[in-house]
């Protein structure tokens, strides 16, 4: 069902267009200046679809109360939420829309969950921002906590007053891009996540470590663990898993699949966030089982 309406809004001549960037780089802040450039009609950012100076549909990221609850808003990871903006996307006319992430598998994801076609086009942060622009939204972001909606304040006060911080009136005074001339002044809101309050969840390595022994164990136990190495950024934990594996193991798809039970797993019992995890095998051992087979 879903491939077969990726395939509706392609014949439809529906094209997608992805902004991506680490967070707290500035892509919300410059979001519009790329639908304006590339004449898109619709932006999804964070949870939300937005139409020009207008909230369309969705619940934005930046009002839950912990990273990953905001994490899992701006991957529509719950049905009803998904539901909503899929049923506007129906109602809505538009030849292009873009969605902001922090990567493309990112984007990827949330056209899956949305069943919209793959991204046409690719735009990374690094391609309309200088270098020095970038250093000073991730400043902004780590000391201030601020965050950027491309919408005016006028919608946020009216939706999210919670969490309101200031507006920002943007004015060019040249075209952004060939033959693509923008407004003189543009608004956007300026927030404070309410998980940004409250802080990020987090957990010791030793904890942590003892959870992804025992997530490999239950999954498979003639697995074995020789190493692990955690580290932890603004993204989540990352997570290097190095395994002693039995011959004749199929590796692939069943490797994919261990990375998902343990990023499920600990992300569901802990409520902090996984960034990725990374399977590294280290060597084959005769004994064990020959299959990895989840329990």
């Amino acid at each position: 069902m879903r491939f077969l309406n990726s395939i509706i809004w392609f014949l439809r001549g529906v094209r997608v267009y992805a902004l991506v960037g680490s967070s707290g780089t500035g892509k919300s802040f410059r979001a519009k200046l790329v639908a304006q450039k590339y004449g898109i009609d619709l932006i999804i950012d964070d949870g939300l679809l937005i139409r020009g100076d207008q909230l369309i549909a969705g619940k934005s990221a930046k009002k839950e109360a912990t990273y990953l609850g905001a994490v899992k808003a701006a991957l529509f990871h719950d049905k009803a939420h998904r539901d909503e903006i899929a049923k506007a996307l129906q109602k809505e006319k538009f030849r292009k829309i873009l969605i902001i992430g922090t990567s493309e598998k990112m984007v990827s994801r949330i056209c899956e969950r949305l069943q919209l076609p793959q991204p046409f086009k690719v735009i990374k942060i690094e391609d309309i921002a200088t270098k020095e622009e970038i250093e000073k939204a991730l400043q902004s972001r780590q000391v201030e906590g601020k965050h950027v909606i491309p919408i005016p304040a006028l919608e946020i006060k009216r939706n999210y007053p919670s969490i309101f911080y200031d507006s920002v009136r943007v004015f060019l005074k040249k075209s952004f891009g060939a033959g693509a001339s923008l407004p003189k002044i543009y608004e956007k809101s300026v927030v404070r996540p309410e998980y940004a309050k409250r802080g990020r969840v987090s957990i010791s390595e030793a904890a942590l470590s003892q959870m992804v022994v025992h997530c490999v164990d239950e999954y498979d136990s003639s697995l074995r663990v020789k190493r692990l190495a955690i580290r932890d950024d603004t993204q989540g934990y990352r997570i290097t898993v190095v395994l002693e594996v039995p011959y004749g193991t199929r590796l692939a798809s069943n490797a994919h699949a261990l990375q998902e039970y343990i990023v499920d797993n600990i992300e569901r019992f802990t409520g902090i966030l996984v960034a990725e995890v990374n399977i590294v095998i280290d060597r084959f051992t005769k004994n064990g089982k020959k299959n990895m087979s989840r329990k």
